[in-house]
């Protein structure tokens, strides 16, 4: 085998390690109202306490039922990550009446509770 084969068998190795990736990714995604809705969940200020935090849900048009809930699941993930609890004193959350939708996306606010 000369080098430029094997170089060519590398890369496609790799290429195939890759593309079974994403499809492992794509099967385990939790789908919300039959939606997969991009999350962040992140800390306000971490200086302070890292028990405040932001949650950005990206295409509530797709179902706002369903981003309310994918809000929901990424605000949990986060306290019990930092915190070890599911408790959370939702400041703007899924359960609130009238959210702001800006660009197909909304932001929740919450405090991680102590367990």
């Amino acid at each position: 085998m000369t080098r430029k084969h094997a170089i060519m068998l590398g890369l496609i190795g790799a290429l195939a390690v890759t593309a079974g990736c994403s499809i492992q990714r794509k099967k385990d995604r939790v789908l919300f109202d039959g939606h997969a809705f991009r999350t962040k969940a992140k800390v306000v200020d971490k200086k302070v306490s890292r028990a405040d935090f932001t949650v950005s849900i990206n295409g509530v048009s797709a179902s706002l039922d369903g981003a309310r809930e994918a809000g929901r699941y990424a605000g949990t993930r986060y306290c019990i990550e930092n915190y070890g609890t599911s408790k959370i004193d939702w400041k703007t959350g899924p359960d609130t009446e009238q959210l702001r939708v800006v660009d197909d996306k909304m932001t929740f606010a919450g405090t991680c509770q102590r367990p």
